[in-house]
């Protein structure tokens, strides 16, 4: 399945920054969205609704940068319409890419976002042959347990997961996660979330229950995560299944889906298998959790914000 789509990134690491594309193959493919964070930040996501007329779409995009990075889709547009593909009209073909946008503002170069030339370069470095994981493009910016503020987040980025089923069904997700929230075990113990030195995770959970002061703010923090499976998906189905993925959203992120956060699930069918929607939308929520978990475990440190693998062990 994954030869049908190709992933790049351009990553920025000076500014502390980047953007992530997915180019889908050139007929297009199905796609539903699904938005729970009461701040998000995204383009062409109403045209996703089921009774909206555009059947299929050409690339999603996701960028660092807060709103400045929605220009980022112009420059996959152009990329898109220099190849001929896009939505047909009788005036000409016009690429249609939903995008998504995380806040990074806060550590790096705030006056350095990506915008058309950036996205233009992701396109170029897109490849169906594997790609980065950790902080490098949308995800080079992306920090999580922002409940105290920067002073005691810690280093996140983009990640993945990969869900076989019986019958050669294949669930894929790819996470940018920029939470406000802690990421959560399996266990239920934190993974990664605001961390003291001397104190150790602080659980923003109960932080927020306590009624402690919330320092981040609104509009900083968003998981963005674009899931392709290889079924046949109609857009309702689609649409049901980023419903179901945010599940996974729940199971890996404490607190999730706040009024600080933009959280947003991608759904992307670009097969012809058949399978109940029950099934892979089971299946989204599990293969979503991994891949937030990933984004985590696969990070690095960068200006100054630590990432887990430089926190003691108990």
């Amino acid at each position: 399945m994954l030869s049908e789509i190709k992933v790049g990134h351009y990553t920025d690491e000076n500014a502390i920054t980047g953007c992530t594309v997915v180019l889908l193959p050139e007929d297009g493919a199905v796609c539903g969205v699904d938005v729970r964070g009461g701040a998000p930040g995204t383009r062409e996501t109403d045209l996703l609704k089921p009774t909206c007329m555009v059947e299929k779409i050409n690339a999603i995009c996701i960028s660092g940068g807060s709103a400045f990075g929605l220009s980022t889709a112009d420059g996959v547009m152009k990329y898109l319409e220099e190849k001929n593909i896009g939505f047909e009209t009788t005036h000409g073909k016009v690429p249609i890419v939903p995008t998504a946008i995380l806040f990074d503002l806060n550590i790096g170069n705030k006056k350095v976002r990506p915008g058309k030339k950036e996205g233009y370069l992701a396109c170029q470095n897109a490849s169906s042959s594997g790609f980065e994981v950790g902080s490098v493009g949308a995800g080079t910016g992306a920090t999580v347990g922002k409940v105290l503020g920067n002073s005691f987040m810690i280093k996140s980025g983009v990640g993945k997961a990969i869900l076989n089923l019986s019958g050669g069904i294949e669930i894929f997700a790819i996470a940018v996660v920029n939470s406000f929230g802690d990421i959560i075990k399996e266990n239920g113990s934190i993974l990664a979330g605001a961390y003291h030195p001397e104190k150790g995770f602080l659980n923003s959970k109960s932080i927020v229950l306590e009624g402690e002061e919330i320092v981040s703010k609104f509009g900083e923090n968003t998981t963005i995560v674009v899931i392709t499976t290889n079924v046949s998906l109609d857009k309702v189905s689609a649409t049901k299944v980023a419903q179901m993925a945010h599940d996974g959203f729940a199971r890996a992120i404490s607190p999730v889906h706040t009024e600080y956060d933009g959280d947003t699930t991608f759904v992307l069918s670009v097969g012809k298998k058949k399978a109940p929607t029950v099934v892979i939308g089971t299946a989204a929520a599990e293969v979503t959790a991994r891949a937030i978990r990933n984004a985590v475990k696969e990070a690095k440190s960068l200006g100054g914000v630590k990432d887990i693998n430089q926190i003691p062990k108990k």
